[in-house]
């Protein structure tokens, strides 16, 4: 029987569509990019590997022509997609509505070169009231944006594949040079030099406790004998004095307490009272850019979590397509969302008028809509049947969309200003007259009522020439801060506003800018590595266009230009890469500049010795006077946690010290008799029993817990921490507990034997070295999370001679079982309840059978191990260098070559 064949890009995807569609349709996944640029040189063709561009990919000698190849782990896929279309009377190309799916959908109609009518399917929903829509309203493919997005590509890997390997010879193996990762690495560099350069200002105010007809309000100090009170925004950051011109007046301490004194006894005046009426507008629904923003912000998502949560919304028919620059909304959603806030909050809460808004964000593409919840009608969060962070996130849309249809908040800003003696005292109150769409959605919370209630700072009634009470005053010094590092909405927001990359890259590129070494995430900070700031003060000297924000939003103008018919993309490449001034002779001219010494050599101001990037990191770098009066070279490990901006004079010094001098002994062991140290090492700090010999060449070595101070170590502490783990006790189930440190921290663990072990970290407030048995129970009783907050299903056990459990999970691509860090889709037809521990190995040996080596032998960063933080790493396995490239499939008639893609991967970001 004949069918049409619907190919679409995940199963999830195509199992939600396929419940939309007749009996005569068939539904298949082309599980993301079925062909791309080789990966590495074992995917290059026999024919090719002698070409010189093969390890580029591309044959800049022939127009750029890309070599495109179907990876390992897809040719079963696409021989499946054949054969699914040899009984179809027709094939449908359902993959996303832009640039990437345009490209996808390209490549499958090369590879499988139907005989058969071919029409692109597009939707930006996935419900069967947009299926049969789209089904009516199918089009050609747009090979504008295939070339686009070709472009994209073929600029990401000339730019990766050129740079990278200048970095390894002349910086560190393994590192990455990208289009738009190298500029946002920047962003970072500048943001801790600036971190770096400043300094603190001092200053004092007052602060007092006021009271008038029962209600308590508090009153700051603002003017002093007519004279302005200095505040933070006065210092200059680079300085720490007031900037100049600035006509303020600086209190020391000793001013605030003589003010303090002198007022202490005098009675407070009302002078005026100002009252300012003003309007508060909901924002506009969200964009892939302030989702992420948002969520990074309400929910502490990482844009890759928001991305991958988001996406399992979308193939699941909860909202619309989340690749998306659009803040405009159908008629068919406004209307949806007006019913809500009809239905919940009443009539009086709707804007006057529909709410449509317009795309101010430079370089805006794709004819979507904003990102909402799905439908002609919206599910509430509590009728949408989700858990866990796709309710989180749901809940965030669907406020954010129904807020944008609500009526404005009208607000009310009260201003008081009081005497005291010679000194002018202000207190701020915020009344909120009617809360309009702070009712569904407020900024900054995700509890609206709570939110509500914080909005308002109410004062009592107060007029001028009232007298109130003043219950305290008290004198209060201030250190102005530093600038913020970006956390990543911050970084997105700005990569957003100055044009550089596409928003729904923006999770791959931080991704990527982690995973190489030039960021650590903390505390939702992203802290930039010493490596980054050698990388970028390479860039800086010899490739300046390639870390400028201007160029590379002018580079992102020309994609556009390109995506509608006003550019030509060869032209451009051609332009870029082979012109008078083009990358190719740049690299050229440049790499004999390069000395390999001075690019791995950081310096900064104020330290007395130099900073290098090594083999295994950076490390600090001195000439110090040795016994026989010769100079001696000495280095010492920089701690990874360590930060640019907080190395200083007092820490080097500290640190070549120790490495000159030799470690310091904390006391003796009352048990074994030896002394235990106290050492540095590139993990960090640790303490070590004895001193390595040939009879003991590893001697027992424990790291301090996570925020412990080396200076607060006692000899009883680090004895405690070499006893490490504790047996705490007996589990019911049979098994040992115990409380331990290891590679991510402190935990505990149940030892069911067989090596069969169930692990859970520690919280911030438990302390390893007292935790019980109670609290450990309390810890192993919560369900494990796996990636992106999400619950095991179930464990399935462990295999023999492993102490890895295998688990099953519910992911936004349908059920996978996951061993470390190696995940695998259970195949169709396989569900929760029939999947085994035996299946479940099959299942993992495939898709490890399928990793490509270079993926294994990643970065030159050495890997942490528990239970000796600062020993030496092994040599670390070399980073693969970037991959090479194949011969294009474009025929010489005239069709183009697109480059089917993920926009960053490896080093071509």
């Amino acid at each position: 029987m004949s069918h049409t064949l619907v190919i679409v890009e995940s199963p999830t995807k195509a199992r939600t569509i396929r419940g939309f569609l007749p009996r005569t349709f068939r539904v298949e996944a082309s599980m993301g990019h079925v062909r791309d640029l080789p990966n590495n040189a074992s995917e290059i063709p026999a024919s090719y590997k002698g070409e010189k561009w093969a390890n580029l990919g591309v044959n800049t000698n022939e127009n750029f022509a890309p070599l495109y190849v179907v990876p390992k782990d897809k040719k079963k896929i696409v021989k499946e997609l054949k054969d699914a279309l040899k009984g179809a009377d027709q094939l449908l190309l359902a993959t996303d509505e832009d640039r990437e799916g345009e490209s996808i959908s390209w490549h499958l109609l090369q590879l499988l070169d139907p005989k058969v009518p071919v029409k692109r399917m597009v939707f930006h929903e996935i419900t069967e009231e947009a299926i049969k829509r789209a089904l009516n309203d199918t089009r050609e493919l747009n090979m504008e944006l295939v070339h686009a997005q070709e472009t994209r590509r073929i600029l990401d890997r000339l730019v990766g594949y050129t740079v990278s390997p200048l970095l390894w010879k002349k910086v560190a193996w393994g590192l990455s040079a990208g289009r738009v990762q190298s500029v946002a690495v920047r962003l970072l560099v500048q943001r801790e030099r600036a971190r770096r350069a400043f300094r603190s200002g001092s200053y004092w105010d007052l602060k007092a406790q006021l009271e008038q007809g029962g209600l308590k309000f508090e009153a700051k100090l603002s003017y002093l004998a007519g004279e302005r009170i200095a505040s933070g925004a006065d210092f200059d950051e680079n300085t720490g004095a007031i900037k100049a011109g600035t006509k303020v007046r600086l209190l020391s301490e000793s001013d605030a307490q003589s003010l303090l004194e002198t007022i202490r006894s005098e009675a407070w005046t009302v002078a005026e009272v100002e009252e300012k009426p003003t309007l508060r507008k909901p924002a506009p629904p969200f964009t892939t850019s302030t989702l992420q923003q948002e969520a990074n912000r309400k929910l502490r998502l990482s844009a890759r979590e928001t991305m991958r949560t988001a996406q399992g919304l979308y193939e699941r028919g909860f909202i619309t397509y989340m690749r998306t620059d659009s803040v405009q909304l159908s008629e068919q959603a406004i209307s949806a969302a007006r019913a809500c806030v009809s239905e919940k909050y009443g009539a009086d809460h709707l804007s006057p008028q529909p709410r449509q808004y317009s795309t101010k964000s430079r370089n805006a593409q794709e004819a979507h809509e904003a990102i909402r919840p799905a439908g002609s009608s919206f599910r509430t969060p509590a009728e949408a049947g989700l858990s866990g962070l796709d309710l989180s996130l749901y809940e965030l849309i669907w406020k954010r969309t129904v807020a944008c249809q609500m009526a404005d908040a009208r607000l009310t800003m009260v201003s008081a200003h009081l005497e005291v003696a010679n000194a002018r005292f202000r207190a701020g109150g915020k009344r909120i007259d009617f809360a309009g769409f702070f009712r569904a959605y407020v900024e900054g919370s995700d509890d609206p009522d709570a939110a509500l209630e914080g909005q308002e700072v109410l004062l009592p009634p107060l007029g001028a020439g009232d007298h109130p009470n003043c219950g305290s005053c008290e004198a209060l010094g201030h250190q102005t801060q530093p600038p913020a590092r970006f956390s990543e909405a911050a970084l997105v927001k700005t990569l957003e506003k100055e044009g550089i990359g596409r928003p729904s890259t923006y999770a791959s590129i931080i991704g990527t800018i982690c995973d190489r070494g030039y960021a650590n995430l903390q505390n939702n900070s992203l802290t930039p590595s010493f490596t980054a700031f050698a990388v970028t003060a390479l860039l800086e000297e010899h490739f300046p266009d390639l870390v400028d924000p201007g160029f590379t939003a002018r580079m992102e103008n020309t994609l556009d230009e390109i995506s509608n018919g006003s550019a030509q993309w060869l032209p451009y490449l051609d332009q870029f890469f082979r012109g008078e001034k083009g990358l190719e002779q740049q690299v050229a001219q440049r790499e004999g500049d390069i000395d390999p010494t001075t690019s791995r050599t950081i310096e900064l101001e104020g330290l007395p010795c130099v900073v290098r990037i090594g083999r295994f990191g950076a490390y600090l770098e001195s000439k110090r006077a040795g016994e026989n009066g010769e100079e001696e070279l000495i280095k010492a490990t920089l701690p990874l946690d360590l930060t640019p901006a907080d190395l200083d004079a007092e820490h080097a010094e500290l640190l070549l010290k120790q490495k000159a001098d030799g470690p310091e002994s904390l006391g003796i062991d009352p048990e074994s008799g030896e002394a235990i140290y106290l050492l540095f090492g590139q993990y960090g700090p640790y303490v070590q029993r004895g001193q390595a010999s040939e009879e003991t060449p590893k001697p027992k070595r424990a790291s301090l817990p996570k925020g412990a101070k080396p200076e607060d170590l006692s000899l009883a502490d680090a004895c405690s921490l070499l006893q490490l783990p504790r047996l705490l006790g007996e589990h019911p189930d049979g098994g040992k507990v115990q409380a331990g440190l290891g590679r991510f921290g402190s935990y505990v663990v149940h030892d069911k034997g067989k090596g069969e072990k169930d692990y859970r970290s520690l919280k911030a407030e438990d302390d390893v070295l007292l935790v019980q048995l109670e609290r450990a129970m309390e810890l192993l009783a919560v369900p494990k999370k796996g990636r992106g907050g999400r619950t095991a299903l179930k464990d399935l056990g462990c295999a023999e001679g492993s102490e890895e459990m295998i688990q099953l999970f519910d992911g936004p691509y349908g059920l996978y079982v996951k061993q470390g860090k190696l995940n695998a889709s259970l195949p169709e037809g396989t569900t929760a309840e029939t999947i085994n521990l035996e299946q479940a190995l099959e299942l993992l040996a495939a898709k490890a059978a399928t990793k490509k080596p270079a993926a294994r032998a990643r970065s030159a960063k050495p890997a942490a191990t528990s239970a000796k933080p600062a020993a030496k790493s092994a040599k670390p396995k070399a980073a693969a260098k970037p991959k090479t490239a194949s011969k294009t499939t474009g025929t010489k008639s005239g069709r183009p070559r697109a480059s089917a893609v993920r926009i960053i991967r490896a080093a071509d970001s």
